[in-house]
């Protein structure tokens, strides 16, 4: 006799939720309430107490809430930033850090396990178990941690619904960011979803050339093809694109490299954001000295386009960007 395969509530939109009690013959209007408990970090269906007896055991029959271990935790001595590797109920590992700012606490999730695994996960326990753990609200989000949020298309978007519903976490889809390095198709079907997400670009170079040799990526969809994609989006959601760049030592750091990039962005509804690269194991790169980003920071405002040097959080927790790795101390 064939088990039957369970379903995680976590993974549920509200619509979905309800389709799926309608199923189990039970009325709609539970959906909000069972939201609304996952939405308080519950770890199991018996804590739903408002719910009664007999649909509890009919929902741990068919459904169960997918929770995350804390395998290790690490918090920065520097600025408090906290990484967190967890977990998943299947044995595969996820890397997530929760950054402290004035504005309010950041969680930096990935979106999949590893990159191009189409791994099936809810990102909404990442964000749980951070605040679980914390004792702090999350109120803002970036996927900008292990894989390509646009790889894992559907479930992304699927996310953001979940995450933004008003009985759930309720947080905002101007607090959401989503960080890719480029696949243009996704980008416009993004803009086609209307929904005010940010959107950020790992560009990383001025040119095609450059490009292509840090991001195969850069060999399918060229940095123009990108921009388009990215105009069209801004002028659907009126939300302006930040373009990422991380400044290597050499190579993408010279005032001809800051002009490229200017003639390329000139005009746009767009924020740079220059990043310090960080040091991250068996890659050769090296990062620039403060003064060189200073520079090129200089060149950019010239032409009055909004540019910042990010402030690293947790670099020596090997939690700052580009540093999350599928990996755990000692394996």
């Amino acid at each position: 006799m064939s088990m039957i395969e369970k379903t995680d509530l976590l993974s549920l939109s509200i619509e979905e939720l309800r389709s799926f009690l309608s199923n189990l013959g039970q009325e709609g209007f539970r959906a909000k309430q069972i939201i609304r408990w996952l939405s308080n970090g519950v770890k199991n269906i018996d804590e739903m107490t408002d719910l009664s007896k007999n649909l509890r055991n009919i929902l741990k029959e068919s459904a169960y809430i997918e929770s995350l271990e804390i395998k290790e935790k690490f918090q920065s001595k520097i600025d408090g930033t906290t990484k967190y590797i967890f977990e998943l109920s299947d044995g595969n590992i996820i890397e997530s850090v929760l950054m402290i700012y004035k504005f309010g606490n950041t969680a930096c999730i990935s979106s999949q396990v590893g990159c191009r695994m189409g791994c099936k996960f809810c990102a909404s326990s990442e964000i749980l178990a951070i605040q679980k753990d914390s004792g702090s609200r999350i109120g803002n989000v970036v996927i900008m941690g292990i894989g390509e949020p646009f790889d894992n298309y559907n479930n992304v978007i699927k996310f953001f619904r979940i995450v933004n519903f008003s009985e759930g976490l309720n947080i905002g889809y101007r607090h959401i960011t989503v960080s890719t390095c480029g696949l243009v198709p996704k980008i416009l079907d993004l803009a086609k979803e209307m929904m005010p997400i940010n959107l950020s670009i790992s560009l990383h170079a001025p040119n095609d050339v450059k490009r292509q040799k840090i991001m195969p990526i850069g060999k399918i969809y060229s940095i123009d093809k990108i921009i388009e994609a990215c105009k069209i989006y801004t002028e659907t959601t009126k939300r302006r694109v930040t373009f990422e760049y991380a400044l290597i030592d050499g190579f993408n750091d010279t005032r001809e490299d800051a002009s490229e990039l200017i003639k390329r962005i000139k005009g746009m509804l767009c924020h740079v954001n220059l990043i310090p690269l960080n040091t991250v194991e068996g890659v050769g790169l090296k990062p620039v000295s403060r003064q060189k980003a200073e520079k090129f920071k200089k060149e950019i405002e010239n032409y009055n386009i909004p540019v910042t040097i990010r402030r690293e959080l947790g670099a020596d927790i090997n939690a700052a960007c580009g540093q999350l790795r599928r990996r755990v101390i000692g394996r």
